[in-house]
């Protein structure tokens, strides 16, 4: 029999309009799955109980009063809590300054309401969202629902559980190094790692590296594409744009993406880093479902080379220090983040700016190099899902740093160049771990990426392999 969290978003959207399912059923339904399973996997650090009943109850009078409704209305999500809502703490991961509470709402949180959609809480991330693991001080570790001794990756380690444990049908996540992409591979889902200026970050948050950039986690194509649609709107004010699409993102997942011209390479960028035959084995997977597909797939050399690590641990640790904390409060920051902070609080102005000066001239570089293709095939991650506590070192972060680094050589990069880059989950091991690729596409064009991940779905579901206890 059919539950209410095996439906889609855009199947409880479609639902709630044919006055099938109620908002108020649908959120009481999901909420007692957070009461139930959330610490479990640890999805949330803040639960908002009352909030979505209310918001439940407003949208289900909507419904009854007739007229047009937005396009999500009724449905269940969740934010990531390295973004504002207004009355709502946020902890940014970190127990050692007070949670903030802002009064206002991050334009993304804005957006994601106008559509219709109803936040059940603020999902776990770690400190300052830094490190490729969730395991904060706050909450408990995240844990990808398919083995919960291993980790759901980082930093929107909370979102990737939470949707994967089937605790909202998609969430809010937010990439600066792979935090999307990452979660959505260790936890089997399709993230979507945006262009830069696609989304706002505003009013507050700023743009300085051009870095980090919210998105979405779901587990079908559609149902991440709709939830772009809803994110990707122009807010006055910001620096950054990404020229519009032609159609919208949904629209995309709807049409056939034609034959397309595919490179593939699958040297990581970190010269240490082994790719794992797992990962390498959903590699050629993914490139023969391309092939017999009818696309041209092709190997290319490597795009990055070994300079781009530097210069982003560079503009990471400048950006990890300008984060404001009291300086009563340093001393109980996390290992790592003193350690980054240092280094950043060490670097001249002149160093930082040719570090930046680094990852635009690779970014050219890259991005002419490419230009021949219409999306590029690599490993998403060099190593399959960790264990809880693999990464973390708190006696030696610079080598916590390291380990990371070693298990997501090829994730970052696209965040310097600035291109849209997603995970898609069509790969699982013989013991059950989900292992993603990573398609990445010209600059501003997610629309090809969502159409041509759209067809993989349809040659190859995944929405209906759910762990075990789901």
């Amino acid at each position: 029999m059919t539950s209410l969290h095996d439906l889609s978003a855009l199947e409880q959207a479609a639902a709630i309009r044919s006055r099938e399912v109620s908002p108020v059923e649908l959120v009481e339904h999901y909420l007692g799955r957070v009461e139930v399973l959330a610490d479990a996997v640890g999805a949330f650090v803040t639960v908002t109980a009352d909030r979505a009943r209310a918001q439940a109850r407003a949208a289900e009078r909507a419904v009854a009063d007739g007229g047009d409704l937005p396009p999500l209305h009724g449905v269940p999500t969740a934010i990531k809590d390295l973004n504002a809502v207004a009355g709502v703490p946020m902890t940014a991961g970190s127990a050692a300054v007070p949670a903030l509470v802002p009064d206002y709402d991050d334009y993304v949180v804005t957006l994601l309401r106008r559509a219709g959609t109803i936040s059940l809480g603020k999902t776990n991330t770690p400190e300052f969202g830094l490190p490729c693991y969730t395991e904060p001080d706050v909450a408990p570790p995240a844990r990808t629902p398919w083995d919960l001794d291993r980790s759901a990756g980082g930093s929107s380690g909370g979102a990737g559980a939470a949707v994967a444990a089937g605790l909202v049908p998609f969430a809010h996540g937010s990439d600066g190094g792979g935090s999307v992409r990452i979660p959505s591979s260790v936890c089997g889902l399709f993230g979507i790692k945006v262009s830069r200026g696609r989304i706002s970050n505003g009013p507050v948050l700023g743009d300085v590296t051009g870095l980090g950039w919210s998105g979405p986690m779901a587990r079908t194509v559609r149902d991440a594409a709709a939830m772009l649609d809803a994110m990707a709107v122009p807010m006055p004010g910001d620096p950054h744009w990404a020229a519009p699409p032609a159609e919208s993102f949904l629209a995309a997942a709807d049409r056939d993406p034609g034959r397309l011209r595919i490179g593939r390479y699958r040297a990581p960028v970190i010269a240490d880093s082994t790719v794992h035959p797992d990962c390498l084995a959903a590699w050629e997977d993914a490139s023969a479902l391309l092939a017999a597909a009818g696309h041209e797939v092709e190997d290319v050399p490597g795009p990055f080379g070994p300079e781009l690590l530097p210069a982003f641990t560079v503009v990471w640790s400048v950006g990890t220090a300008a984060v404001p904390v009291p300086p009563n409060a340093e001393g109980r920051l996390r290992p790592l983040t003193r350690w980054l902070r240092e280094q950043g609080r060490a670097t001249s102005g002149p160093t930082f700016v040719g570090a930046m000066q680094e990852l635009q001239r690779a970014a050219r570089v890259t991005i002419t190099a490419a230009s021949a293709y219409d999306a590029v095939l690599s490993p998403t991650l060099a190593q399959p899902p960790a264990l809880i506590g693999a990464f973390r070192n708190d006696a030696d972060p610079a080598a916590d740093f390291a380990a990371q680094a070693r298990f997501t050589p090829f994730t970052s990069a696209y965040n310097m160049t600035g291109q849209p880059a997603v995970n898609v989950p069509l790969y699982w091991t013989a013991d059950g771990l989900p292992i993603g690729v990573m398609l990445a596409g010209r600059p501003a064009d997610e629309a090809t990426l969502i159409s041509l991940s759209a067809q993989l779905e349809v040659i190859r579901p995944w929405a209906d392999r759910r762990p075990s206890w789901w």
